[in-house]
Order: structure tokens, then C-alpha cells, then sequence
């Protein structure tokens, strides 16, 4: 089977809080949002860059808020990507890596895939993993 994953249904309790959060603080792009009655209304926005989407609203099934756990957003460049949380006013852990006994703070030395990590929750509790693979160091020129 070849198969891909295009979309995950977050449960949230303000659809209009939501919303915000993701396009305006993780700036997601907004890709819908229909409310053809006051029973429902779906939302979709997806990360640049990406090819998964998220959606929310009101009368979708199986929405519980804060229940969407671990869902990961992989970066190449963790300390960019943790500046703009930072710049957002996204609450999170800041960037931790694992060491012996465990997840410590900063970045991993050695740059590895999927070692240095940021988590953070939208306002529901839906939790989220931001992680670093494929890291390039910069060609920028010393200024």
C-alpha cells in the first residue's frame, strides 16, 4: 500500500481562537473555512512546506480538544524554527536534546536528525513536536 498522510482533525473549543493561533502565530497557511449553517463549520490550514494539513470546527466527529497528541512538525533548522515561537509568543519548552538520562537543554552537539527538539501546545492542549532533520549549516558570508 502506498499511502500518505494529508490530514489531522484537532479538536478545539473557539474555532475563531484557533484560527488565529495557527495562521497568525505558527503562520500556517489558510486553506478553508466554510460555515454553511450555525451546526457546522470546517477549517483547514496547512504548515508551509508541508503536504499534511489540519482541520477543526464545529459538527466534525471524533473532536475532543486537547486529545491531539505528538503530532510533529520536523524543521531543518531548530533554533530559526524556535526564534519564531519565540517571536509569536508560542509558550514552549525551548530547544532540548537527549543525552544520557534523558532530554537536557540546547541543541544537539553533533546536529543529528531527529535529536534536538521543541514542544509546544495550542490553547485546547493539543500537543505538538517541533524537530530538527536534515540541518544545513549556514553559507552566509561572516559579516
Amino acid at each position: 500500500m502506498h499511502a500518505k498522510i494529508e490530514n489531522i482533525i484537532l479538536g478545539v473549543t473557539d474555532v475563531d481562537r484557533a484560527k488565529e493561533f495557527y495562521a497568525d502565530r505558527l503562520g500556517f497557511h489558510l486553506d478553508v473555512d466554510h460555515q454553511p449553517n450555525d451546526q457546522f463549520r470546517v477549517v483547514q490550514l496547512t504548515p508551509v512546506g508541508s503536504a499534511c494539513s489540519i482541520t477543526f470546527g464545529i459538527g466534525l466527529v471524533g473532536t475532543e480538544p486537547g486529545a491531539t497528541t505528538g503530532v510533529y512538525l520536523v524543521v531543518d533548522d531548530i533554533e530559526v524554527a524556535h526564534a519564531d515561537l519565540e517571536a509569536n509568543g508560542v509558550t514552549n519548552t525551548g530547544i532540548q536534546h537527549f543525552a544520557e538520562g534523558g532530554l537536557v537543554p540546547g541543541v544537539d552537539p553533533e546536529r543529528r536528525d531527529f535529536m534536538s527538539y521543541v514542544y509546544f501546545d495550542d490553547p485546547d492542549g493539543n500537543s505538538w513536536v517541533v524537530q530538527e532533520a536534515h540541518h544545513r549549516p549556514s553559507t552566509a558570508p561572516d559579516a
